[in-house]
């Protein structure tokens, strides 16, 4: 009871002239009532103090690469697209029988078909390694993605749509980042500020970025061990689509995945005459490219639609 007995409370009687040793209670020992001191042991606060030591790790072994993180992000990234322009090239026959055979592409337009695809992948490949004309050829890179769903046949194909979008995504995280201050062609008109656009920009592609790992949680056969490493992934996937410790989480992302890639697309184990080859293959490029996506997160931050964002302004 004596703990909220102010020992400031000036003596009932005293009068008004009476003396008061502290007469505007800069002594009352009793906490603000908005305030509330954190408290060690509470799970949330380690919580808290482990994401900010991961965080820390991050940013100090991360420093001597983080001026080559954003090139090494834009290749991976247009890895997928580069590894498909060579696919064309080398199984131009068999690219040209398929869809004649199974698209009924008519003669003729098959191989302007490939010829466009192979054209705009390496141009706009390049584009975005060298960083010029980033926009434009991200432009023509999500052509090619539209133009090969359609194309092949595979746009209801779950894991084929999934893993385009999180293509996509990283194409976006690379658009986002290449975006200038440019004066508005239409003076006068409403418009949304380039900090705007590159906000929107960077929350579709976070949220498009992790729809490979929900593709992967999904498909194939369920053990103990796979459920635990889905849950811990999807929340990080939460993590990285709200902006919440995007660092952190978009970090555990490329290390699971990349890690993920080695071991189930190792495409290099097995015979060059195998079907199962090419599969493997593709799907090991576009998992580099989604990988390559979240390098660009880590090394941009999550952008001013975020949770980390909010926080910083409170």
């Amino acid at each position: 009871m004596t703990s909220r007995i102010s020992i400031a409370r000036p003596a009932q009687g005293g009068g008004g002239g009476g003396y008061q040793p502290d007469p505007h209670g800069f002594g009352n020992s009793r906490p603000s009532a908005g305030y509330r001191a954190a408290n060690p042991d509470d799970p949330i606060e380690k919580l808290r103090a482990f994401a900010r030591q991961v965080e820390d790790m991050v940013d100090i072994y991360a420093q001597p690469l983080r001026p080559h993180l954003p090139a090494i992000a834009r290749l991976l990234i247009v890895s997928t697209f580069l590894e498909d322009s060579w696919r064309i090239v080398t199984q131009w026959g068999d690219q040209i029988w398929f869809l004649g055979r199974h698209r009924h592409f008519p003669w003729g337009i098959s191989h302007m078909f490939l010829i466009i695809n192979v054209i705009t992948m390496l141009v706009g490949s390049g584009a975005v390694i060298t960083k010029r004309h980033s926009e434009y050829a991200v432009g023509g890179l999500l052509g090619v993605v539209i133009m090969q769903a359609i194309g092949y046949g595979l746009i209801f194909d779950l894991n084929f749509f999934l893993r385009n979008l999180s293509v996509i995504g990283g194409l976006l995280m690379v658009f986002s980042d290449s975006m200038y201050t440019r004066k508005s062609l239409f003076a006068g008109l409403p418009s949304l500020s380039e900090t705007d656009r590159k906000k929107y920009f960077l929350l579709a592609g976070r949220v498009l970025l992790i729809f490979l790992f929900i593709g992967f949680a999904i498909r194939g056969e369920w053990s103990i061990a796979r459920l635990f490493a889905s849950l811990i992934g999807l929340a990080a996937c939460v993590m990285v689509a709200i902006g919440f410790k995007a660092k952190w989480s978009a970090t555990f992302l490329v290390l699971t995945l990349s890690v993920f890639n080695v071991f189930i697309n190792n495409f290099w184990s097995i015979h060059s005459a195998h079907p199962q080859r090419d599969f493997l293959k593709y799907d090991f490029f576009q998992t580099l490219s989604i990988v390559g996506g979240l390098i660009l997160l880590v090394n941009m931050g999550p952008g001013g639609l975020s949770v980390d964002e909010k926080k910083k302004t409170y």
